[in-house]
């Protein structure tokens, strides 16, 4: 393969930003199909956008033998059930974050995508900002306490993100991130030891802390919030025997963000060049189907990432996704 064809699976508010943009500027990369339950939608999306091909429904662009991808922005809730439908009809699949709605669909995600490309949508994990992050997280010493956040606001209840039957809820989409940033981080798997959970309906969260120890005795917190007093919160703090390292919007670090570092009393403070992180992400999704290039947020990951989350709402006293 020289060139990647890749079908959307929704018109989806977040697919310009995340595809269609990006798709312009990385090369071998083209945009050249749509579906949506609703075909008129479809349709309007895909002359907006420049997008040729119209399919009537979901299982008609996984079918289509001239793409080679799909991307799925559908609700968390039908994630893993589109995911699988595209992985048995021989597609690579990029799906938007949390890859499933709890830690047993990844598995089976895991389980299914065999030589194929699946990378769960973690944009921010293929900027420059995070991978310079990581340089310097060892030059901290001994991990002693990390604390990340993901805040923002959505007070509108009746919003998708907060519907239990499509697996809503702030942990699944701010606290994701939240989570998956803890654990890169960290570069370990910590165990959640506590929960509180506010709630903007019965079972579905408008704000989580989680709290968390790692195998060698360093403590964690996530804090996630679709609606709660952390109005906008996008940061991230490692703190080690030797100093710490603090990053402030690892979100969208293409629009603003500071990294600052302090060690052995020493601050200084830095701004990693990189251009927006969808461009990255799309870079390295391409680069991994048509090279073999490295993919940093397959299936095996999100199982622990959803394992987290999973323990995280059963902490609070609520029931996981499903």
């Amino acid at each position: 393969m020289t060139e990647l064809r890749i079908g959307i699976l929704g018109a989806a508010r977040i697919a310009p930003a995340a595809l269609i943009r990006p798709a312009r500027v990385v090369p071998g990369v083209t945009v050249a199909a749509v579906a949506a339950r609703d075909p008129a939608r479809a349709a309007a999306f895909a002359r907006r956008h420049g997008i040729p091909t119209v399919h009537p429904g979901y299982a008609e662009l996984i079918a289509d033998p001239g793409l080679d991808a799909v991307y799925v922005p559908l609700p968390n809730g039908r994630h893993a059930e589109w995911t699988l439908a595209a992985l048995d009809a021989g597609k690579h699949v990029l799906c938007e974050k949390p890859l499933t709605s709890n830690a047993d669909q990844a598995r089976e995600v895991a389980a299914a995508a065999g030589e194929h490309v699946v990378m769960e949508a973690f944009h921010y994990r293929y900027h420059p900002l995070m991978r310079r992050a990581l340089e310097l997280v060892p030059r901290l010493g001994e991990l002693r306490h990390v604390e990340t956040s993901m805040c923002f606001p959505l007070p509108r209840f009746n919003d998708i993100r907060y519907d239990l039957r499509l697996a809503g809820g702030a942990s699944m989409d701010a606290g994701c991130y939240a989570v998956h940033a803890l654990r890169t981080l960290s570069g370990q798997e910590p165990d959640v030891v506590a929960a509180r959970a506010l709630l903007a309906k019965p079972g579905v969260d408008r704000a989580m802390v989680v709290d968390y120890v790692f195998p060698g005795g360093a403590t964690g917190r996530t804090t996630a919030s679709l609606w709660s007093r952390h109005v906008l919160r996008l940061s991230a703090r490692v703190t080690g025997a030797k100093g710490s390292l603090t990053l402030f919007n690892y979100l969208m670090p293409s629009v603003y963000h500071r990294l600052t570092v302090t060690i052995d009393g020493r601050t200084h403070r830095e701004r990693v060049p990189g251009e927006a992180t969808y461009t990255h992400q799309l870079r390295a999704f391409a680069d991994a189907v048509l090279r073999g290039g490295p993919n940093l947020t397959p299936p095996a990951d999100a199982v622990r990432t959803m394992a987290l989350i999973d323990a995280a709402y059963r902490a609070a006293g609520l029931d996981p996704r499903t």
